[in-house]
């Protein structure tokens, strides 16, 4: 499952004005201090979680961005180009100049349904990903954790959709359609039956099964004036994955969605969690 850059653009202030900020500087404490930092991203898309998440590391660190996606790749190095006044280094990759830090970024297309995930992440000492698990499945989770506990390595997530979904003002049709969109989510995004809600659960039995530490903390969106275009584009996509369900009547799910397009002050609330996990 790709997403368009158009959506990512979109969705990338609100993810990062959400992000747990307890559990960013629980990570910031634990490697901020390491004169080099290498990480690697999954599902990075076009770049969001580097641009996120780099200020709470070294002032030297070097990224693996992965996904499957070509296009988002390209994008993702367009992107990161102008954040940081990037500059080419050999073998494709890129050097981001920010303030107090270097970054040289590696782009490396993979497919983590197949591939080998111990080689996606060998030596790096953080892996992360950013709104990414609750499309995994149970089977991609025990992979991954296997693989990070083996490297006895930090692990980083945010972002993971927990099932919390309101819509303010509330309406008869809501208890309906969150029941059946946390249905929806449980469907096959490229990996197998997603975990949807369950993953950061899952995430951290997984860790914490093999001898990890585990931290999560809430980073909900609340999307209200502030986010009006994102809030309109997220309603109409919660809609269109109900009506995939058949769960709801078609003609409750145009209603709520006509009011939802029409507001100006409407508000909606996707929970997330975020989770950092460390070896004992």
């Amino acid at each position: 499952m790709s997403f368009s850059p158009e959506w990512l653009a979109l969705r990338e202030p609100a993810d990062h004005a959400s992000v747990n900020a307890l559990v960013r500087e629980q990570l910031r404490a634990r490697l901020a201090s390491k004169p080099l930092v290498r990480v690697v991203d999954l599902g990075c898309g076009a770049g969001s979680n580097l641009r996120g998440t780099w200020s709470a590391l070294g002032p030297k660190q070097h990224w693996t961005l992965v996904d499957y996606d070509p296009t988002l790749l390209a994008v993702a190095r367009a992107r990161l180009t102008t954040f940081g006044a990037g500059e080419p280094m050999t073998h494709g990759g890129l050097r981001l100049t920010l303030p107090g830090t270097t970054i040289d970024v590696t782009f490396k297309q993979v497919d983590l349904s197949r591939d080998d995930l111990g080689q996606i992440v060998d030596g790096a000492d953080l892996v992360t990903a950013a709104a990414f698990f609750d499309l995994a499945s149970q089977g991609l989770v025990d992979r991954l954790t296997s693989a990070i506990a083996a490297r006895r390595q930090t692990f980083y997530t945010v972002l993971t959709y927990d099932g919390i979904a309101a819509w303010l003002p509330e309406v008869l049709a809501s208890a309906a359609m969150r029941a059946a969109f946390n249905r929806h989510q449980h469907g096959d995004k490229g990996f197998g039956p997603a975990l949807g809600p369950d993953a950061t659960g899952s995430l951290a039995k997984g860790l914490g099964d093999r001898n990890y530490t585990v931290t999560t903390g809430a980073s909900p969106w609340v999307l209200g004036a502030d986010f009006i275009a994102l809030r309109r584009d997220l309603d109409q996509g919660f809609a269109g994955a109900v009506h995939e369900t058949g769960l709801v009547p078609s003609a409750d799910i145009d209603s709520w969605l006509a009011a939802r397009l029409v507001s100006l002050d409407a508000v909606t609330i996707i929970g997330h969690q975020d989770l950092l996990a460390f070896p004992r």
